[in-house]
């Protein structure tokens, strides 16, 4: 757990909204999440400092397409591009919208410290268009960045988040007409999209004193004919039935796949588990995210690929696997190269060359 900084120090002011997921004060998800405890905690903490295998980082450079204002203003509708992590930035309806932002060198409070990139983002915040929309999952480092906030919004219109994290955008000087809150199943239109917050099970805050003041959602996309799921962070729960009943079928669905643990089962899902949720939304197109830009777990940092493209082909789903930076149609989707593999083949043949 990192320490609260201090541009984090204000409380959210969401008490005065009435939400049937908080409860003294805090917000809770349907089925309760483990709590791991101070021990279990120092147990995570010690391992993950201790046994981190160096398979975590990649030893070769992640391909990035590179990204200008031209070949975005002539990218045909319904497409998408992949910046990193969770960080996705959409054509709809004729305008862009991002969600998660990220474009800081570290997921952390500092920027000496912390997970570090893998690679650069495609696009500098500044050579961006304007934004109609920043779509927000939840305040953890990695999905919601300080400083990309406050660089985006003089060119952002609307910031759509869960009840709190809009209160944090405010007390960090984003205007507070410029922020749109939404408790679950609530939702909002902008510029003809029909934007929902659905469930997750997950849990937020920056520090130590701040735990779950906020909510955390994933997000139903509808523009036009396309419908398009996006999950944040999220473990598996019942509701992606739910979803999947009240808003599908999903022609993609952007799923969380990596930063899991068995320590953590409740909050990140095992790729099976993406699969699943995957099929529980009617879902057609599967691209996985939350993968390929920071460490943040034991786990090799190409395996979160590996394994649910083996698990995609095996049920017969199409995968999307788009490299950093390299367009995706939304109405037709591609399934992409297998970029992560020719990373791992470099470097296995760099080290044979070595050792030879």
């Amino acid at each position: 757990m990192t320490c609260l900084s201090s541009r984090d120090r204000q409380v959210p002011t969401t008490e005065a909204i009435p939400s049937p997921q908080r409860r003294d004060g805090k917000f809770r998800n349907v089925a309760p999440r483990e709590r791991p405890g101070l021990g279990k905690t120092f147990s995570i903490a010690w391992r993950v400092l201790t046994q981190k295998p160096r398979t975590t980082v990649p030893r070769a450079p992640i391909p990035v397409q590179a990204l200008d204002a031209a070949t975005l203003a002539a990218a045909p509708d319904a497409s998408l591009f992949r910046l990193g992590h969770s960080t996705l930035l959409l054509k709809l309806a004729g305008e862009f919208w991002l969600t998660d932002p990220v474009f800081s060198e570290r997921a952390s409070p500092v920027q000496w410290a912390g997970p570090k990139r893998f690679h650069a983002p495609p696009i500098s915040i500044a050579d961006l268009p304007p934004i109609k929309g920043v779509i927000l999952s939840h305040d953890h480092y990695d999905h919601l960045d300080h400083a990309a906030v406050l660089e985006l919004a003089p060119k952002v219109e609307t910031f759509i988040t869960p009840l709190g994290v809009g209160d944090r955008l405010i007390a960090w000087g984003v205007p507070a007409a410029k922020v749109r809150q939404l408790d679950w199943w609530q939702q909002t239109s902008l510029a003809g999209v029909r934007l929902v917050a659905t469930p997750a099970q997950h849990f937020s805050g920056r520090g130590l004193s701040d735990g779950n003041s906020t909510l955390w959602a994933s997000w139903v996309i509808l523009a036009g004919d396309l419908r398009v799921f996006f999950s944040g962070d999220t473990g598996y729960h019942a509701d992606f039935r739910t979803i999947g009943e009240r808003f599908g079928p999903f022609d993609v669905t952007f799923m969380e796949t990596g930063a899991y643990d068995a320590q953590w089962p409740d909050v990140h899902m095992q790729p099976e588990q993406t699969l699943q949720a995957h099929l529980d939304l009617r879902g057609h197109w599967l691209m996985p995210l939350h993968n390929g830009t920071f460490d943040l777990a034991m786990h090799a940092w190409h395996e979160p690929f590996d394994r649910i493209l083996a698990l995609a082909q095996a049920r017969g789903v199409p995968l999307a696997t788009p490299a950093m930076g390299e367009r995706l149609s939304l109405a037709q989707p591609q399934a992409g190269e297998r970029w992560w593999q020719a990373v791992e083949h470099a470097t296995a043949a760099d080290a044979a060359a070595q050792a030879a």
